[in-house]
């Protein structure tokens, strides 16, 4: 059984993707932004407390949008 790391969703339409590597769901945030405009977001799960501060913290998986 493969555990989902985290679950893209976007409030502004029904975009909710489950993923079980991180990678991929960040390119996914990417992508959604890229082709509508909206500000998707990512719920983790199965990581650290202190790993999912940090990474809220830091933005998508490091990037700061500019």
């Amino acid at each position: 059984m493969t555990r989902q790391r985290a679950t893209v969703r976007c409030s502004d339409c029904d975009l909710a993707e489950s993923f079980e590597k991180l990678q991929p769901a960040r390119e996914r945030i990417e992508s959604h932004r890229a082709e509508t405009g909206h500000d998707p977001y990512w719920e983790l799960g199965e990581l650290s407390p202190g790993v999912v501060r940090a990474g809220d913290a830091a933005g998508v998986c490091g990037r700061l949008d500019r």
